[in-house]
């Protein structure tokens, strides 16, 4: 509920005196941090201080952004709402991108933050396969491959989490060849 979830992350908030992050990812744990109850977490414990916000609805970015205190942090934590989400007023991204290219997450959010939201969105425009790629299948099975594929890591995985299956490996591998990321 979310009144479970407001005495979860303020028993934390109160156990520790480093800023902390609320992750909202619907997606993974079936349960929304509605914005109210995102509100009271930050107004009863001053070191929540920003969200991942994955929630994947726009609506609710925006219900976040202008509800909490221009000093909260609202940061993507999906790559492909990276842009429209600073383009409203958030602050970042926590990004699952930019383990493999690092320079261009920087730069589309370095854009964003200068307000140069043209170039922003040409290279967001240019980076779509990959942030859609990167969840072809469940995360992180799909960025470890490809920085696999790049040789940067040995690909491993721990059950139950496996190998991409082939026909995704090659779909992957083609939008990597097509950014010359590989």
């Amino acid at each position: 509920t979310q009144e479970g979830l407001f005495r979860h992350f303020s028993a934390i908030a109160k156990a520790v005196d480093i800023p902390i992050i609320i992750y909202n990812i619907k997606g993974r744990t079936a349960v929304n941090v509605e914005t109210q109850t995102l509100a009271r977490l930050q107004k009863e414990n001053s070191n929540i201080v920003a969200v991942k916000e994955a929630s994947g609805d726009i609506n609710q970015m925006q219900d976040v952004l202008n509800t909490l205190p221009k000093s909260f942090d609202v940061l993507s934590g999906d790559d492909n709402m990276t842009f429209p989400l600073m383009k409203l007023g958030g602050r970042g991204v926590i990004s699952v991108a930019s383990n493999i290219i690092p320079g261009e997450v920087k730069k589309l959010t370095e854009y964003c933050m200068a307000k140069d939201f043209s170039k922003a969105e040409e290279l967001n425009n240019k980076l779509m396969p990959l942030f859609k790629g990167i969840f072809i299948e469940t995360n992180p099975i799909p960025i470890k491959a490809a920085l696999a594929m790049k040789g940067m890591i040995k690909e491993a995985y721990r059950l139950p989490m496996c190998e991409m299956q082939e026909e995704n490996r090659e779909k992957l591998k083609k939008i990597l060849q097509e950014l010359k990321v590989i």
